[in-house]
């Protein structure tokens, strides 16, 4: 197995408002997930977070969403496939020029909240997301949600001639096909970093965890997901990393 990456959801803050903790999780994580401007951030907070990534030798990843300021990308909006691949490309092309002005560049891509979730359950957002990859750099691996069968994310990415990197939540709950809760019900988030600690450790060792209904779910992984939000999360990030680095 090849060793797990950690990657974490930053520059998320917006103006006057800070959502996270980047600084003290970037010298932690391998690769930075950064907001484009959609759910959370705005150009200055965008260009300090590639600065900081930069700082740290930390892989930088676009975190594009639906457009949603006010629900931070966290619902499900009505738009086309079309306009799916759109907003895409915007906010890529966005952060990929604050790359180019700090010496960086775009590692992957990775979307965020609702989105992230719808894509995984309609195969046609699914499709638009890689069709925007592709014709944006088809170099740029899509990082998506590990489940327990991936096949179909793998025939659709074999179509458009990109790679993907599968990721996994250290702080999150699971339903038995590997979907992650709804954040509204119970177990969708852990708080005790001593089970956030054990979970990432079952997925860097490819163990199984338990499902929400009791069932063992096994889940291959190349990246494994630490919110910056959650607060216990960031309080036992450099344990994870350190955990991950003597395996």
């Amino acid at each position: 197995m090849q060793p797990l990456q950690l990657n974490c959801d930053m520059g998320e803050s917006f103006g006057a408002w800070t959502m996270g903790m980047d600084e003290a999780v970037m010298p932690h994580v391998h690769s930075a997930n950064i907001a484009c401007g959609f759910h959370a951030s705005d150009p200055s907070t965008m260009r300090r977070t590639v600065a900081l990534a930069v700082q740290h030798g930390v892989r930088i990843g676009a975190h594009p969403a639906y457009p949603d300021l006010v629900g931070f990308g966290r619902r499900s909006m009505a738009c086309s496939a079309q306009e799916v691949e759109d907003l895409l490309l915007y906010q890529l092309g966005a952060l990929d020029g604050i790359c180019r002005a700090e010496g960086a560049s775009l590692s992957y891509v990775k979307p965020h909240g609702a989105l992230y979730n719808d894509m995984m359950k309609q195969p046609a957002l699914l499709a638009a997301v890689m069709r925007a990859v592709a014709r944006f750099n088809p170099q740029l691996p899509l990082m998506l949600l590990a489940r327990r069968d991936n096949s179909e994310a793998e025939q659709l990415a074999a179509e458009q001639g990109i790679g993907l990197l599968f990721e996994a939540f250290a702080d999150r709950g699971y339903d038995p096909d590997g979907y992650l809760l709804p954040r509204n019900q119970t177990g969708a988030v852990h708080h005790d970093p001593e089970r956030i600690l054990a979970q990432a450790l079952s997925f860097a060792r490819g163990e199984p965890i338990t499902a929400s209904d009791g069932s063992q779910l096994h889940l291959r992984a190349d990246s494994l997901c630490v919110h910056g939000d959650n607060a216990e999360s960031v309080a036992v990030v450099a344990r994870i990393r350190a955990a991950l680095d003597a395996l």
